[in-house]
């Protein structure tokens, strides 16, 4: 059962960071540390060191205490910043005694704690104050106490944990974390005052105080100067939109609660093999794959129970960056779109201009890796499909198939690359990472600013300007828990958001309360695999070792030129089909083939080396649709599944799997291996596991349309506010033929132009 608290406390790698350690002095006891207080949670993370060795190592402990309201259940801190090969302290108050855990994966009996007298529990809160011995290391892991660069998480939990008497009892996963930056070399005081300090003594330290509970003074933060323009996510939303806003000459700040992906922007994770490089692994495409499967997944969003991206850039900077330009029929009224919207081509052309899209990413203008594609072309060639470039006819999309378009230059490009870079080029836009924004703060209708765990700023609030706005773009799911946060949206979840005992006093009056179908009309591509072998295939090794241990002559080709296999992600082919469904709509079936395979059933053995897989999916035309929302720990999650809910689209979705089955045989030396022939397609469909279906195409749930019906409206502004809008996949009414992705761009250019060209802004 401890196994449950490790797996629960890995995702502390790589959250927020816009807090900062800095000294302040409890007057309980007078010893002087340096910490934070979390403004969200109102918890206070202190620390002091013993003088740094003049020779040989640095001593191997520290003191420290945690401030906590009783409303935290257990809270908890690794100085390291991870929980992959470091060490958690932990504790909770149990019957006015404070009970502490060092936790190791499982649970640690290293270090040495000893409670220090001005520990303390009252109505309100509980201090435990402590001295830990043998703490900086650890088998597989130490801090460096001199370091002026570190970032150490924290945690808090509001659910107990089991046996609260116990020590080693199992823990829950916590329910909020963070990181901060913190100067462990400035930490430090003298012998005496820390051998004081140590053996109980009190006194002797600076007067300097920080905000953290009702047992601590404050310092005032200092404020923030306000602007006109305040966008929450750095997505290809809230990316486009700030460089278009900025560009005009409005002030931009840009908000991020994830930090740096591409090397451009900062980033630093990368493979062994890239080192002495600027390619994290954000940059080379051919590691997308290893998204998935990598252990240290700071990349994506922790309280989203889907796939979301929390870092620069959101969905781009991980996705399989497929770059489908949108057509027609993706900005008809047919599917949704107000009639302002139809006229989406010179948005469209301002993308391709500024984002180029090539089927030939490898800079030597040559596929690899392309056995997929000729066996594939030759199953869909013998079904009446035409080879095109896909680019050059949006419109175009029944029995067509073509190579997969990508970026240019043989790296993930996107809007990192292109809007951001001249966004940041210019003086009146700010992007800050690592910034959580909570809610927006609004009076009614006016929206004034945003609250976010920010300690530097006043109350964490970050202003607007006069007659400024805020606009959402942290995707369908955060972008929906904003407004729920904010007092925005059905009843049931605002109610969610009032139970909390941290968000509930930051929404409005329930008089203020707006009612709209915020988290309704979601949709997502319901998506099933085909998995087949054939002797040409090349399977990548099922792209297993890309990160850690590549074929070497395709990294040197990578690395030497960002030429090769890795120039581009997995899939190397798309096709898709119309079909007519018995209710009289069309519905469009997108296919894509890569090598390798997420997984096998069947009972027959098989060469994994000659696995390749036809993901498809069911898009343009799908009339299924869910619900998102929160839960009452306030994680993002699907409330009601989107997938074939309608009949119609399961038949459909039958019919089209049928139809690439049905072409097998003419295949020479191509066998489906999953399913097998054991497994009939309506039973293997009727079977699927729904929590594998998703595709991670999220839309809809702040609608675009008519008051009463929608979230937003034809300006993106939030229905029943002066100064809120949206712009990102949750205002798309209906899902694109193709990956989202291309569309949402064309989306973010139109949104940036309908709002500027709106009256009353700044």
């Amino acid at each position: 059962m401890l196994l449950r608290l490790f797996l629960g406390v890995l995702p502390f790698v790589g959250s927020a960071l816009s807090q900062a350690a800095a000294q302040y002095t409890d007057p309980d006891n007078g010893i002087t540390f340096w910490g934070l207080t979390d403004v969200v949670h109102n918890v206070t993370y202190g620390y002091v060191f013993p003088p740094l060795a003049t020779s040989g190592p640095n001593p191997n402990e520290y003191i420290a205490e945690i401030v906590a309201p009783l409303v935290n259940q257990w809270v908890g801190f690794a100085l390291s910043g991870s929980m992959i090969d470091s060490l958690l302290v932990a504790a909770w108050p149990n019957n006015g005694k404070i009970v502490f855990t060092t936790r190791y994966a499982t649970v640690y009996p290293g270090p040495v704690i000893t409670t220090l007298p001005s520990t303390s529990i009252n109505s309100t809160h509980w201090k435990w104050v402590f001295r830990c011995q043998n703490c900086t290391s650890w088998t597989g892991g130490s801090i460096d106490v001199s370091s002026a660069n570190a970032v150490p998480a924290w945690c808090v939990s509001t659910i107990a944990v089991d046996n609260p008497a116990d020590p080693g009892t199992s823990m829950v996963q916590h329910t909020d974390f963070g990181f901060y930056f913190f100067q462990f070399s400035l930490a430090h005081v003298t012998a005496a005052q820390y051998n004081n300090w140590a053996a109980g003594g009190t006194g002797g330290g600076s007067t300097t105080t920080i905000t953290s509970s009702s047992t601590t003074t404050t310092a005032p933060p200092t404020a923030t100067v306000s602007v006109d323009y305040i966008i929450v996510g750095s997505g290809p939303g809230g990316i486009i939109t700030a460089d278009r806003l900025s560009q005009a000459g409005k002030s931009v700040l840009l908000l991020e609660r994830g930090g740096p992906s591409t090397g451009q922007t900062g980033g630093t994770y990368q493979p062994a093999w890239a080192k002495g490089t600027n390619l994290t692994k954000f940059d080379i495409p051919g590691l997308f794959e290893s998204m998935f499967t990598d252990a240290n997944d700071f990349w994506w969003c922790k309280d989203i129970t889907v796939f979301a991206g929390c870092l620069v850039g959101g969905g781009t900077s991980i996705n399989g960056a497929l770059y489908w330009l949108p057509s027609d029929n993706d900005f008809s009224t047919s599917v949704g779109w107000p009639a302002a919207w139809t006229n989406h081509q010179p948005y469209t052309a301002a993308l391709k201009a500024r984002l180029p899209p090539t089927d030939a990413p490898s800079t030597d203008g040559k596929r690899y890796l392309e056995q997929t594609s000729v066996v594939v072309s030759q199953l869909l060639t013998n079904q009446g499909y035409r080879n095109v470039t896909i680019n050059d006819s949006p419109n175009a999309k029944d029995h067509i198939y073509g190579s997969l378009h990508l970026f240019i230059g043989g790296k993930r490009g996107g809007p990192v690359a292109t809007y951001l870079q001249t966004a940041l080029a210019r003086k009146n836009f700010q992007l800050k990472i690592y910034t959580e924004v909570l809610n927006v703060v609004r009076n009614g209708s006016q929206i004034t600013g945003v609250k976010t765990n920010d300690t530097s700023v006043a109350g964490g609030i970050y202003p607007l300007n006069p007659n400024g706005r805020v606009i959402l773009s942290a995707g369908s799911y955060g972008s929906a828990r904003l407004l729920f946060r904010s007092g925005i949206g059905p009843t049931d979840m605002i109610n969610l958001v009032a139970g909390d005992p941290v968000a509930g006093p930051n929404l409005p009056p329930s008089s203020q309360w707006i009612n709209l179908p915020v988290g309704y009309n979601v949709s997502d591509n319901p998506s099933i695999n085909l998995v087949f072998t054939h002797p040409s295939i090349n399977s990548y090794d099922n792209w297993a070792d890309v990160f850690t241990d590549p074929p070497q002559a395709d990294a040197a080709q990578y690395l030497a030129s960002q030429s090769g296999i890795f120039a581009q992600a997995s899939p190397r082919l798309n096709f898709w089909e119309a079909l007519g469904g018995s209710d009289g709509v069309t519905r469009w079936l997108q296919g894509t083939a890569r090598p390798g395979a997420a997984s096998v059933t069947t009972v027959y053995p098989y060469n994994a080396t000659q696995m390749f897989t036809i993901t498809l999916y069911l898009s343009a035309g799908i009339k299924s649709r869910g619900r998102l929302g929160i839960n009452a720990a306030l994680n993002a999650l699907p409330l009601v599944n989107p997938w074939l809910v309608d009949p119609v689209d399961k038949a459909v979705l039958i019919q089209g799997l049928q139809n690439i089955v049905a072409g097998v045989a003419l295949v020479p030396g191509m066998t489906m291996i999953t399913p097998d022939n054991t497994t009939n397609i309506v039973d293997y469909v009727n079977n699927y596991d729904p929590s594998t279906m998703d595709s991670n195409h999220w839309i809809g749930s702040n609608i675009i349309g008519t008051a009463g019906k929608a979230v937003v409206d034809v300006n993106t502004k939030v229905f029943n506010t002066n100064n809120l809008f949206v712009v990102d996949a949750s205002i798309i009414p209906s899902l694109p033929y193709g990956n989202p992705h291309g569309l949402l761009m064309s989306v973010a250019e139109q949104a940036a132009a309908k709002i500027l060209a709106l009256s009353g802004g700044p």
